[in-house]
Parts: structure tokens; sequence; C-alpha cells
């Protein structure tokens, strides 16, 4: 009989019925083997008195079945008692031991297949087998209990293993999915990262514009044309990029519309990138210088490429915000096989000038500061000497 039969399992669920009808299949089975044995007993001349009690033993050894399945230790120990009384018990008792050795440790079931081997010992005495010397009749049981004792164990032991492995597998299914979404959320943090960085430099893109045109209401007609034309089509690009940003995040798909390094399938910029970041800033009034010492800058790798895009874009963000109308430097010096240098600055602006108020979120330079430091660089920013200065290194192997 299978040994998961007899795990516990709560009342009234689906193991525990499956127990039942495989208590209930055995009870049946033993209770013919005790009416064979029986009959056997009433052929060779037992009448009276002794088949009565052969007949009782034998019904109550059926009915103590059900204990040992629920209680083996007192269960088995009833039935080693019913077969030192009537070898009609001694179906009953055999399978009582098999179903301990199932349920419990070694020494346990050790000791009640001894109680076992005793009761029939005892059976041997007082009610011998006819045929066969006693000596051999009890060597015989000796060795039947044994191996009711080794198949129990064994089965035991399969009963544990395989509940190790269900539960192996289980946990290793819960570590999986835990990766999957430690992951997920991973790259949805780097999506709402790259997200904030283009939409922080549009937007201030689109103040500085706006604030042109509330602050230069006498401008030619056709130069507020253009910087409404500007404004209108920025307010386009910023809805579009911030609608597709919310549609990734909400998404539960793996890497949804991820290609190229990008975000919904856009190309990523890198270092060439440069001149048109520029070139934005200026056309946006920014008085931007740059100084581009870069050997061999298709040489860079594209995650370098990237980030040291990042820095001197949220760089021109920032002075476009809080330093409005002063000039910005941009330097930028490095080599395969050294390291890209990235210097940023800008003088602080005058507390007394007019202008537009461009309001920040204040975690731009920290989550580049991040961003830098996982490329395998450094981030430093803050003011002196009137200026202020970020200033960046990433590495460039050869």
């Amino acid at each position: 009989m299978n040994s998961e039969t007899f795990g516990d399992a709560p009342p009234g669920s689906a193991p525990d019925r499956v127990r039942g009808r495989a208590v209930a299949a055995a009870v049946a089975a033993m209770a013919v083997l005790v009416a064979v044995t029986i009959g056997a007993r009433s052929q060779s001349g037992v009448v009276g008195a002794v088949m009565a009690a052969d007949i009782a033993a034998g019904a109550a050894g059926c009915a103590l079945l059900p204990v040992v399945a629920r209680r083996p230790v007192p269960g088995a120990l009833a039935l080693a008692v019913l077969a030192a009384l009537s070898p009609a018990a001694t179906p009953p008792a055999t399978l009582g031991a098999l179903w301990a050795a199932e349920r419990r440790r070694f020494p346990v079931a050790a000791a009640l297949a001894a109680a076992g081997v005793a009761g029939h010992a005892v059976q041997g005495l007082w009610r011998p087998s006819g045929g066969i010397s006693y000596a051999w009749w009890l060597g015989l049981i000796t060795v039947a209990y044994g191996a009711l004792v080794g198949w129990g164990a064994l089965a035991r032991a399969r009963r544990a293993l395989l509940a190790s492995l269900r539960e192996r597998a289980a946990r290793a299914e819960a570590e999986q999915g835990r990766r999957v979404a430690e992951a997920r959320m991973l790259e949805r943090t780097r999506i709402a990262r790259e997200m904030h960085d283009v939409l922080a430099h549009r937007l201030s893109l689109l103040a500085t514009y706006a604030g042109a045109l509330e602050y230069r209401p006498d401008a030619p007609p056709e130069k507020l044309a253009r910087a409404a034309g500007v404004v209108r089509a920025g307010a386009h690009q910023a809805l579009d990029e911030l609608r597709e940003v919310i549609l990734l995040l909400r998404s539960d798909d793996d890497g949804a519309g991820e290609g190229n390094g990008g975000v919904g399938g856009r190309p990523q910029p890198v270092l060439a990138d440069l001149p048109r970041l520029v070139a934005e800033s200026r056309d946006a009034g920014g008085l931007v210088r740059l100084s581009d010492r870069v050997v061999d800058p298709g040489a860079l790798p594209a995650a370098a490429g990237r980030t040291a895009y990042r820095v001197v874009q949220e760089g021109l963000t920032n002075a476009r915000k809080h330093a409005a109308g002063q000039p910005v430097e941009v330097a930028l010096e490095g080599r395969p096989g050294g390291r890209l240098e990235i210097d940023i600055s800008n003088p602080l602006p005058d507390p007394a000038a007019p202008g537009p108020a461009v309001p920040g979120s204040g975690t731009g330079l920290v989550g580049l500061t991040e961003r830098v430091r996982l490329a395998g660089g450094r981030l430093d920013h803050g003011t002196a000497a009137g200026e202020f200065r970020v200033r960046a290194w990433l590495p460039w192997p050869a």
C-alpha cells in the first residue's frame, strides 16, 4: 500500500478521504484473510470455545486496523497481544506492523516488530502449527517481521524524499517568482529614470520658450510664432513620452516595448548625439560652449555613452532651470584605456535678475549620481567660486 496514504491530512480533506478509502479496502482484504484462516482452523478440527475465540480475535484485529492508521504504536501493540491469543489475528497484526513502520522512526518500528514476534512466539507455544517445527516457524515469523520493518522504512524514506523534493520545488518556484518580480521592478525603475531625464530636459526647453513668450511680447511676430510652434510641438512630444512610460510601467510583460536598450523601442542616445543636444539648448536661447577632446568616441561602449549623454543633459537642464541666461561650459576629455571625464559649469544666477522660475524635483542629480556609480564611475556636484559645477568620470576600457 502506498506510504503516502497514511500521511497526516486535515479531516474532510481530499487526502483524508483517499486514506479512508484505502483503510477500508485494507480492512476488507484482512477480513477475507481472517475468514480463510478461520476456515482452515475449522477444517483442522478446531471447534467450540476455541473457534469462538479465533472469530472474536480476527474480528477485533480487523476493527483495530483503522486505529493503527491513526495511532500506529498503541494499535500495533494491541494487535500483537491479539496475535498471542489466536492465529486469526496474524494477518491484521502483520499489516499493523507494516503501517507502523511506515509512520514511525526505525527504532520504534523495530520495537513494535519485536512485540509482534513475541506475540507470535507465545501463540506458537500454546497453539502450535502442524507440519513445521516451532523453531523454524518462529524463524519465519521473525524474517517476515524484519521484511515488513524494512519495507516500511523504505516507504517512509521515499515519502520523506518526495516531500522534500516538493518543498524544494515550491521554494524554487517562489524564488523564481521573486527574482522575476525584482527584475521587473528594476526594469521599470530604469524606464522611469530614463523618462525622468527625457521629460525634464524637454519640459525645461518648453519653459524656456514659454518664458521668452511671456517676457518678450514685443518680439517680431515670426519669432513669436516660431517659439509658439516649438512649445506646441514639444508639448505633444512630452505627452507622447509620458503616455508611453505610463503604458510601460503598467504592463506585466517582461521587457515590454524594449528594443535596442531603449524605452518603447526608441533608440537610446550615445556620445555622438551630444552636438544635437547642445544645438537644442542653443536654439532655446542657451549660451552653451562645448569643448570635445575625446579621442576615438566611437570606441566608447554604448552604456558609457548613454550615461555620459544623460550627465550632460541633466547639467544643461539644471542650468536652464536655475541659472537661465548664464553661459554653460561643457568639457569632455578621454581616450580608450583610460576614462571619460565630463565637466559642466555655469555661473550662479543673480537672485535679483528677472526671469521665469522653473521648479525642480531635487532628485535629478541624486539619480544621476547613482547611475554613474552603477556604471563604475563617480559624480560630484556643488558650488565653488561663484559657479555651480558637475564633474563626472566613467571608465573606458581599452
